[in-house]
C-alpha cells in the first residue's frame, strides 16, 4: 500500500503490483475500471484512423508541388528525363514529376505494412495508448519534415518523412486499436473492427477537401500553398491523435460484456476459437497464409480499377457522359474537361461505397460469419467483373457504375472484416500482431492489382484495340484472381490443437503483456468505478462525428456532378 501510495503522490509513474514503476503511457495505466462505457473507444480509434487516412488523398498535393518553382517565378522547369530519380531527390533547379511524388503513395503503404508486421508484436505489449502516440508522433512529425523539405526543395526531405516516418505512423495507427477493440466487442467484432477501419477509408473525404480550402489559403504569387498546408495539418492531425491515444483504454483480463457468454464450441461455429495462436507461431500456419491469400485476392481485384476508375469511365463511355455522340478520341478540350469532371464524381461515389461497406460488410459478418462473408466477396465480385464488358457494351451507365460501387463496398469490407477473421482463427492475444503480418498482403495486393490493370491497358491498346474496349480482357482476369481467393477461402479449417498456447505459456505472455490480475492497483486497473456520463459518450462521438459528417457532405457534392 505504501508503495502505492507514493506512486499517487508522484503523479508521474505509479508501481504495479510487483513493485515495478509504471509510465503515464503503460498498458498497466489503461486497464479500465468497472463502469467505464466502451462505446468510449471506438471514437478514439477513429480520431486517430481519420488522420491518417489522409493517405489516400494526399494526390491533391501532386500537382500544386509539380509546380512549386515555376510558380515561384525562378524560371524553373520540370526535371527533364534525363535527370534520374537520385538525382531528383536532390535536385534544386527544377520541378518535380508527378510520377516522383507519386513515390511517397508507394512508400506509404509499403512501410505501413512493413512497421505493422515488425512491431505489432511490441504494440500488443506496450498497449495501443503507446502505440497511438508514437504514431501521432511519426504521421505528424512525418508531415512537418516534408514542409521543411517542400521549404528547402529537398524531394529526400519528403521521402523520410512522409515516406518512410510518416509511413511508419500509419502502421502503427492502423493496427492499434483492433486487438482492443476485438477485446472490448467479442460480441460484435466485426462491427467493431469495422467502425475503426472504416474511418481509416474516409479520412481522404475529410483531408482533401480541408487541404484544397488551406492551399487557396496559403498559395501566393510565388507560392503554391502546399508548406503551409503541411503545417497547419500535422498540427490539427498532431491534437485529434493525441486524443484518440489518451482515449485509448483495455479491458481487465477475463473481462465480458454483461449477458453475455462466449459461443459454445460446435459445428456451426467451429470456426471461433476460444484460445489462442503466439504470433511467432503464425508463419508455418497453413491458415494463416489461405487467409492472407485471401486478402490479397480480394484487394488485389479492387486495388487496380481504383487508381484508374476515372479514365477507364471516360475511356469506356466517352462523350455519352454528356450527351455527345462521339468516342473518348473524338472529343475537344472543353468535351474532356466536362466528362472529366462526371469521373470526379464517380470516383467520389466509389470511395463513399467503400467507406460505407467498411461498416456494413464488417457488422453483418457477426450474422453470416466470416468465411461465409468472404464466399459472397469473391462469388458476388466474380459475376460483377464478369458483367462489367457486358454492360459498357451495352451502353449502360448504371449497370456499369452499379457494379463498380458494389465491388468497391467489398474491398473496404475486405479490410474490415479480416481482423475479426482472424481473431476467430486465432484467438485475441494476439491478433493485433498477427494483423500487422498479414497486412504484407496489402503491399502485395498495392503491386499486383495496378501492374496488371496498368500493364494490360497499354498492352491493348498496342494491339490497337479501341479505347472503350481495352478493358475488357482485365476484368476477365480480376474474375480469374477472385476465383482463386474464393478457392483459398474455401480451404480455410479451424486451426489444428498442436498450434495454441497451453495454459502455462499464456500465463507468460499475459504476464509480458501486462495483463495481470492485480492489475497493478494503478490508475483505474485498481478495481474503482468509473461511471461513464452519456454525455461524455456523445460528446466523445460528436468530435469525429462532425468532421467526418463533413467530409460525406463534400463528397456528395462531388458525387453529384456524375447524376447531373
Amino acid at each position: 500500500m505504501a508503495s502505492s501510495t507514493a506512486g499517487v503522490l508522484d503523479g508521474d509513474r505509479d508501481t504495479d503490483g510487483e513493485g515495478r514503476q509504471s509510465g503515464f503511457l503503460d498498458k498497466e495505466r489503461i486497464i479500465a475500471g468497472p463502469g467505464f462505457s466502451r462505446w468510449l473507444v471506438p471514437p478514439a480509434a477513429l480520431a486517430i484512423h481519420l488522420c491518417i487516412g489522409m493517405a489516400y488523398g494526399f494526390s491533391v498535393f501532386w500537382l500544386p508541388l509539380s509546380k512549386a518553382l515555376s510558380v515561384a517565378g525562378t524560371g524553373a522547369h520540370a526535371c527533364g528525363k534525363d535527370v534520374s530519380f537520385i538525382a531528383e531527390l536532390f535536385a534544386t533547379g527544377c520541378d518535380w514529376r508527378i510520377a516522383t511524388l507519386g513515390w511517397m503513395y508507394t512508400l506509404f503503404f509499403v512501410f505501413l505494412g512493413c512497421s505493422a508486421a515488425l512491431w505489432g508484436g511490441w504494440l500488443e505489449r506496450a498497449g495501443p495508448r503507446k502505440a497511438g502516440v508514437v504514431s501521432a508522433v511519426c504521421w505528424c512529425g512525418g508531415m512537418l519534415i516534408s514542409a521543411l523539405g517542400i521549404h528547402l526543395h529537398q524531394f529526400w526531405l519528403m521521402i523520410l518523412g512522409s515516406g518512410v516516418i510518416g509511413g511508419v505512423g500509419l502502421g502503427l495507427g492502423y493496427i492499434s486499436p483492433v486487438s482492443t477493440l476485438i477485446k472490448w466487442f467479442p460480441d460484435r467484432r466485426g462491427m467493431a473492427t469495422g467502425m475503426a477501419i472504416m474511418g481509416f477509408g474516409g479520412g481522404a473525404m475529410i483531408g482533401s477537401p480541408l487541404a484544397v480550402e488551406l492551399m487557396k489559403r496559403f498559395a501566393g504569387p510565388a507560392d503554391v500553398g502546399v508548406m503551409g498546408t503541411f503545417v497547419v495539418m500535422a498540427l490539427i492531425y498532431f491534437v485529434f491523435m493525441m486524443g484518440g491515444a489518451l482515449g485509448y483504454r483495455v479491458p481487465p483480463t477475463g473481462w465480458k460484456p454483461a449477458g453475455w457468454t462466449p459461443p459454445v464450441a460446435r459445428a456451426a461455429n467451429a470456426m471461433i476459437t476460444q484460445r489462442h495462436v503466439h504470433v511467432n507461431k503464425v508463419w508455418g500456419i497453413p491458415q494463416f497464409w489461405l487467409v492472407w491469400l485471401v486478402l490479397t485476392m480480394n484487394v488485389s481485384a479492387a486495388i487496380g480499377v481504383i487508381g484508374m476508375a476515372s479514365p477507364m469511365l471516360q475511356e469506356v463511355f466517352g462523350g455519352a457522359l454528356i450527351d455527345v455522340p462521339k468516342k473518348f478520341g473524338e472529343l475537344d478540350k472543353t468535351q474532356l474537361a466536362a466528362i472529366a469532371g462526371v469521373a470526379g464524381g464517380f470516383a467520389a461515389l466509389l470511395s463513399l461505397f467503400n467507406i460505407g461497406g467498411r461498416f456494413f460488410w464488417a457488422s453483418l459478418s457477426d450474422k453470416l460469419g466470416r468465411k461465409l462473408t468472404y464466399t459472397v466477396f469473391f462469388i458476388l465480385g466474380g459475376l460483377l467483373y464478369f458483367s462489367i464488358p457486358s454492360s459498357a457494351a451495352a451502353g449502360s451507365k448504371l449497370l456499369f457504375v452499379g457494379a463498380f460501387c458494389i465491388i468497391l463496398s467489398m474491398y473496404g469490407g475486405g479490410f474490415s472484416t479480416v481482423p475479426a477473421y482472424l481473431a476467430d482463427l486465432f484467438g485475441t492475444q494476439f491478433v493485433g500482431a498477427i494483423h500487422g503480418r498479414l497486412l504484407t498482403a496489402w503491399a502485395t495486393a498495392g503491386i499486383l492489382g495496378p501492374v496488371i490493370v496498368n500493364y494490360m491497358r497499354e498492352y491493348q491498346l498496342g494491339l490497337g484495340i479501341p479505347r472503350e474496349q481495352v478493358y475488357n480482357q482485365t476484368m476477365y482476369i480480376l474474375v480469374g484472381m477472385l476465383v482463386i481467393g474464393l478457392i483459398a477461402n474455401l480451404m480455410v479449417r479451424p486451426v489444428a490443437n498442436k498450434y495454441f498456447m497451453t495454459p502455462e505459456e499464456l500465463a507468460i505472455e499475459q504476464k509480458l503483456a501486462h495483463e495481470k490480475a492485480v492489475a497493478a492497483e494503478v490508475g483505474a486497473g485498481s478495481g474503482r468505478p468509473e461511471t461513464t456520463s452519456p454525455a461524455m459518450v456523445w460528446l466523445a462521438w460528436a468530435a469525429v462525428g462532425i468532421p467526418l459528417a463533413w467530409g460525406v457532405y463534400e463528397t456528395l457534392v462531388s458525387a453529384a456532378k456524375f447524376f447531373n
